[in-house]
């Protein structure tokens, strides 16, 4: 048999797997070529102050907030001077600088009242006022932005793509003052003058007319891929890929997204796990914790409670390794091995990170992780990593042990905290989501270089013997093209509806993106 058809995950029990199965994990040489770094000779003393930091919750290591989006607005605009006879104006309102001003006042109005309403962090640097983008070549805004918001007023808009930044271009028309570049922003910019788009970085989709509130959603996306490229991540047990050879995953997701791996090999966790349950005031620690979340209303125990105060030892011990790292990722490989001498799963665990605005997951899948971890920088809220089952009738199940219960971001949805379902062991989540609620899924490729997603709606939450967090989720196009079309296997599942953000991102890394919502379905 290949090496594919293994792999070692947190539903699975080693014990299961052939004696002869090749063993899918990376070495640590090669972990390390691949780019990783290993966070070897930790000790439980360099943990032990944050651990005992306090007698109550309080002071919990929290995630750092994203990165805000760094956008300069640009004001290009003409300033004709009459001459008798001959065309001396092209096109548009703003052709003074009186007229200038107010359409500076103008913008700067609009982009107060979206930056109120933005759920994710953005700052817009003073608006430059110009008759030729080249005006600014040396301009240190233009060097520290991410994004340049290009208000098309006038000719001089050509040169804006040799800056090195995501460029978006607004043209007024119906809500006035008419801009010129409604007329020729796409055959003498986006085409230069040819039947076809002949920019690099810049496309179509990079140009709004009239609407503000359609900058959102595209902010919303880039402010997200800002915050996902060279992120760094912890790897509990090393960077892996259901079913994939050892390392070649990783290192396509390095190459495509910058990670930078950290690693903790499993003999350096177990014994921090014991040190730490050997610590009262760390055990203290986490049976308030234990006690303060049951209190949350909605929340049943329906496994020992040893089983869930370890979780938050766990918990506690992850949070601290993501401190030192200064991220807000982590992944564990192979869960049902050294985290079990916690003597409780990860399962639990990862759903209250997730809750506190980590991003954190199990099975170290990164055919599946960059979703994840793009989905959670675009929406701002917990992701569900879950496996697929099969589609029929226009229902699909997606079920995992690990889901987080604040899913939209606020309110904890009701949950039965149970054992892991392969193991009848430890801590994990019920979660019994709103029927109704609307989502997001996408799962990637193996070869990384293609993701598909599509929008569905929660219509049940069955109890069914598999993993313990179970939605139903119905969608609208043919249970033919969603069999035929989902590469990989891992899916990420989001509240909200957010497959423009994720498709607008994707194209400036060179990843393919397929919305089954849009797919032709005439054929099929």
């Amino acid at each position: 048999m290949s090496d594919s058809l293994y792999h070692l995950n947190c539903c699975s029990d080693h014990s299961a797997v052939p004696s002869n199965a090749p063993q899918l994990e990376v070495s640590r040489r090669a972990f390390m070529a691949m780019g990783g770094v290993v966070m070897g000779g930790l000790s439980y003393a360099t943990f032990q102050g944050a651990l005992q930091a306090a007698d109550d919750v309080a002071p919990l290591a929290m995630p750092t907030p994203r990165k805000p989006l760094i956008v300069k607005p640009v004001l290009v605009w003409d300033h004709p001077q009459y001459k008798e006879q001959t065309s001396w104006r092209a096109w548009g309102d703003i052709h003074s600088p009186e007229a200038a001003e107010e359409e500076v006042l103008r913008i700067q109005s609009e982009l107060n009242a979206l930056q109120l309403r933005a759920d994710y962090p953005i700052e817009f640097l003073e608006i430059a006022s110009v008759n030729n983008i080249a005006q600014l070549n040396n301009h240190d805004d233009m060097k520290s932005c991410d994004t340049i918001l290009l208000y098309g007023a006038g000719w001089g808009i050509n040169g804006v793509q040799n800056f090195g930044k995501d460029v978006i271009i607004f043209n007024r028309w119906r809500s006035g003052p008419v801009y010129l570049q409604y007329e020729i922003v796409s055959p003498r910019f986006l085409r230069q003058h040819t039947d076809e788009l002949k920019l690099e970085g810049i496309d179509f989709s990079d140009v709004v007319i009239d609407k503000p509130t359609e900058l959102d959603w595209r902010f919303r996306a880039l402010c997200g891929l800002k915050n996902t490229k060279n992120s760094k991540i912890i790897t509990i047990g090393g960077a892996s890929a259901w079913s994939q050879p050892p390392g070649v995953v990783p290192q396509k997701v390095k190459e495509i997204w910058g990670f930078e791996y950290h690693d903790v090999n499993y003999d350096e966790l177990g014994k921090l796990i014991r040190d730490a349950k050997a610590d009262p005031k760390v055990m203290e620690r986490a049976r308030k914790r234990a006690d303060a979340y049951l209190k949350i209303p909605g929340t049943r125990l329906e496994t020992t409670n040893d089983f869930f105060v370890s979780s938050f030892v766990l918990d506690d011990l992850f949070r601290v390794m993501m401190q030192k790292v200064d991220t807000n990722l982590i992944t564990v490989n192979s869960c049902m091995g050294a985290i079990m001498k916690s003597e409780t799963t990860a399962c639990m665990t990862l759903s209250t990170l997730n809750d506190d605005g980590y991003l954190a997951f199990c099975e170290s899948d990164f055919v599946a992780i960059p979703t994840g971890v793009l989905l959670g920088n675009i929406c701002g809220k917990p992701v569900f990593l879950c496996n697929p089952n099969y589609p029929h009738d226009n229902i699909i199940t997606v079920a995992h042990c690990t889901a987080p219960r604040k899913m939209d971001g606020k309110t904890y949805d009701p949950v039965r905290i149970m054992t892991h379902f392969e193991s009848d062991y430890g801590a994990a989540p019920y979660v019994e989501a709103p029927l109704g609620t609307v989502t997001t899924h996408l799962t990637g490729s193996f070869s990384s270089q293609r993701w598909t997603g599509f929008r569905g709606k929660i219509v049940d939450v069955p109890f069914r013997p598999i993993c313990r967090t179970q939605f139903d989720i119905q969608y609208d196009f043919p249970d033919k093209l969603l069999a035929e079309r989902i590469p990989g296997f891992h899916w990420m599942t989001c509240y909200g509806d957010y497959r423009k953000e994720v498709g607008y991102a994707l194209r400036r890394v060179g990843i393919t993106w397929e919305n089954l919502d849009e797919v032709p379905t005439k054929t099929m």
